[in-house]
C-alpha cells in the first residue's frame, strides 16, 4: 500500500519505524509539525518524527495548517491508498479523509471511547486507573469519535508515570498498528461504533494543571504526581518561602498517626527523613524526590538537609 504517514510527538516514532522497516508498504511522504523553537536556547527544531527520519529521502510536508487547498493539493499528489495519523496534533477536514480509498487509520493511546483527546496516557495515569491501551480506528471529522479497529490493553504499573507509560503505550501502539494494517490489506479489517454515551475526555494539559491542591486527598496528588512527569509538572510552593516553588517528582501517601498530630492541608507535618510530609485532605504525602527552582532534581532526603530550614515545636 501506497501510505501517507502523518504525525509528529514522540508517541508516533515506533509506528513510524515499523512502517519504514517491515518493507510491506511504501511510506510516500510525512506529514508533521513545523519547526518550532524548543528549550532555554528557543533554537528552532524538527518535532520528534521529523528528527528520527534523519537522511531518509522520503518527501516530508511541514504546513503550519493541514486542510488549505495548497495542502490537500500536495496529499492528493502523492495518492496514498492509506492515511496513518498517529499524534499529529491537527484534525483532518473531510477533503483530506476522503483522499485515501482504503481510508485514514488513527492510534490513539487509550481505550475508546475513554480518554478521547489529546493526553488521555497522563490523564489515565493522573486518575490512578489500573490499566489503559491503545485503540486503532478509522478516523471521522470528530475527534477520536471513529469506528474501532483493533484494541490492546496494557496494566499501569503503580510505578508508571505519565513518561514511563506513554514509552510502553508508544510501543505497543506499533504493534497494533501492524496488526490492524494486516487486516487492512486483506480486505477484512472490523468496524466497531463507539458508544458515545460512555466518552470520557482527556483534554490538552496546561502548566497549571501541575500545582498541587493540598485540600486534595493524598492518593489523588499521588496520581497527578506521576501522570503529569514529566509534563506539565507537579509543584508546589516551598514551605515558609512564598513565592518560592519547587517541583514534586516523586511521592509516597503515609497515615497522619505515623507523626504527631494533623494539621491544616499544606501544612509540614515531618522535616526529617526520606523527604517534607505535608498533610492533604485526608492522608499525608511525604515528597521523595523534588527540584528547587534553578536546580538539579535530588531526593527529599538531600532537600532537607542542604536547601530546607525550619524549625518544629
Amino acid at each position: 500500500m501506497r501510505i501517507i504517514f502523518m504525525g509528529s510527538a514522540e508517541f508516533a516514532c515506533p509506528s513510524l519505524e515499523l512502517l519504514l522497516s517491515s518493507g510491506k508498504d511504501e511510506v510516500v511522504a510525512v506529514v508533521t509539525q513545523p519547526d518550532r523553537p524548543k528549550g532555554r536556547s528557543l533554537a528552532v527544531s524538527p518535532c520528534p518524527a521529523k528528527a528520527y527520519l534523519g537522511a531518509r529521502t522520503i518527501p516530508v510536508m511541514t504546513p503550519e495548517r493541514i486542510n488549505t487547498p495548497e495542502s490537500l493539493a500536495m496529499l492528493q499528489s502523492f495518492k496514498p491508498d492509506l492515511l496513518v495519523v498517529i499524534a499529529y496534533g491537527q484534525l483532518l477536514k473531510p477533503a483530506i479523509l476522503a483522499i485515501p480509498p482504503l481510508g485514514c487509520i488513527n492510534v490513539h493511546g487509550s481505550l475508546l471511547p475513554k480518554y478521547r483527546g489529546a493526553a488521555p496516557i497522563q490523564w489515565a495515569v493522573a486518575n490512578g486507573d489500573p490499566v489503559s491501551g491503545v485503540t486503532t480506528m478509522f478516523m471521522d471529522v470528530g475527534m477520536d469519535t471513529g469506528d474501532m479497529i483493533l484494541k490492546r490493553e496494557l496494566p499501569i504499573d503503580p510505578g508508571d508515570t505519565g513518561g514511563s507509560y506513554h514509552d510502553k503505550l508508544a510501543r505497543v501502539g506499533a504493534v497494533l498498528l501492524g496488526e490492524t494494517l494486516e487486516r487492512v490489506r486483506t480486505g477484512r479489517p472490523p468496524r466497531t461504533p463507539q458508544d458515545h454515551a460512555a466518552a470520557t475526555l482527556a483534554p490538552k494539559l496546561k502548566k497549571t494543571d501541575g500545582k498541587l491542591d493540598w485540600s486534595l486527598p493524598a492518593q489523588v496528588l499521588h496520581n497527578r504526581v506521576r501522570g503529569f512527569n514529566p509534563w506539565p509538572g507537579s509543584y508546589c510552593e516551598m514551605p515558609g518561602t512564598p513565592g518560592k516553588f519547587i517541583k514534586v517528582l516523586a511521592t509516597r501517601v503515609e497515615p497522619c498517626d505515623k507523626v504527631s498530630g494533623r494539621g491544616c492541608p499544606g501544612a509540614v507535618l515531618d522535616a526529617a527523613g526520606d523527604g517534607l510530609l505535608i498533610q492533604t485532605g485526608n492522608e499525608a504525602l511525604r515528597l521523595l524526590e523534588v527540584q528547587p527552582e534553578g536546580k538539579k532534581p535530588m531526593s527529599g532526603a538531600a532537600f532537607l538537609s542542604g536547601y530546607f530550614r525550619i524549625r518544629f515545636e
